[in-house]
């Protein structure tokens, strides 16, 4: 008898479990949208063109991501999001899917019970100060008055840094990214930190950015990357596997201008999976077989979107460094699509 209530319990608790799995992507299939939270504004990451479309390289995933689920890029509402806001809009159900320079943590994930789906871009924190300063270390930095945002991991690694280095220092808090480049250019603030990315697109929107200068010190390890809630390995999975479709197809020479030839069929069995002419990864995604072709061409690999929003040609200006491929020396690496 109690083999039977034991067997029927577990058969419920997994039948919940495989509708819980569907929840996701059923919303966003009948809404025929994706909600997906992003910054407030950080040129490179996410920032409105002229013509008020968002773009950016966070901004690229959720679009990757609504390529995939619904074969078009632009059936994205975006919402923004603070430092302090986000995790609440992604645990509340307001957003499907948050793609907001986050720092994957031990805490973020086990407690907060967030599901982090991959590392889009590896950096870690720093300081940008200006130049009359005449401050070349972060070391030089005790006393200093520190603008720094609420709400993210920069706040305990400024503390420890200041602590182990035996320096004191003055919090700013600010919310947004657009607060902390007023607050630091009226001189509220001695220095700013965040992740060195941040700092570089927050210093190619100065009027003169060759006036302040990011110091050397990286104190902190700050994988970035989009994410889910916990409970939902169906949906996890749909926006794993398309972050890592746009890594793969850089690896495996797929572009946005060569993709529909590719598509006739290759010599590259991988090649033909990941782009659906072959097997059957979509279907076990829920997802059509082209999911990964619709990702791809929302705003091409990896490598192309880097290149358009963060790259050494952008005013950003950033180089591939550790989000270079696992084979010219990077951390980029996406698991075998078989």
């Amino acid at each position: 008898m109690k083999k039977t209530v034991l067997l029927g319990a577990l058969t419920a608790a997994a039948f919940a479990a495989g509708a819980a799995s569907a929840a996701t992507l059923d919303d966003v299939k009948a809404r025929g949208k994706l909600n997906c939270g992003i910054n407030t504004g950080l040129v490179g990451f996410a920032s409105p063109d002229a013509n008020g479309r968002w773009e950016g390289f966070d901004v690229a995933v959720c679009r990757a991501v609504a390529g995939a689920v619904l074969g078009d890029q632009e059936a994205v509402d975006f919402v923004n999001l603070t430092g302090k806001t986000r995790f609440t809009a992604l645990a509340s159900g307001e957003i499907d899917l948050l793609s907001r320079n986050t720092t994957w943590t031990f805490s973020r994930d086990v407690d907060l019970k967030f599901e982090f789906v991959g590392v889009n871009y590896y950096d870690g924190q720093g300081f940008i100060v200006p130049k009359e300063l005449g401050v070349s270390s972060a070391k030089d930095l005790d006393g200093a008055t520190v603008c720094i945002q609420t709400g993210t991991t920069t706040e305990l690694n400024l503390a420890d840094f200041f602590r182990a280095n035996n320096m004191s220092y003055e919090p700013v808090p600010i919310e947004t990214a657009a607060e902390a480049r007023q607050q630091y250019l009226a001189g509220a603030c001695d220095t700013y930190t965040t992740d060195a990315s941040g700092l570089a697109a927050q210093r190619a929107a100065f009027e003169t950015p060759d006036d302040h200068v990011i110091l050397p010190e990286i104190i902190s390890k700050e994988p970035l990357g989009p994410l889910v809630r916990h409970g939902d390995p169906e949906w996890g999975d749909i926006a794993r596997w398309t972050l890592n479709a746009l890594v793969a197809a850089e690896e495996l020479g797929i572009t946005s201008a060569n993709i529909d030839e590719l598509l006739n069929g290759t010599e590259s069995p991988e090649i033909n999976r990941l782009l659906g002419t072959e097997g059957n990864l979509g279907e076990m995604l829920g997802l059509e077989a082209d999911w990964a072709v619709n990702a791809i061409k929302a705003g091409g690999n990896y490598g192309e979107i880097f290149a358009r929003y963060l790259g050494e040609s952008t005013p950003v200006g950033l180089a591939r460094g550790l989000n270079a491929q696992w084979q010219d020396g990077g951390l980029l690496y996406a698991p075998p699509f078989r």
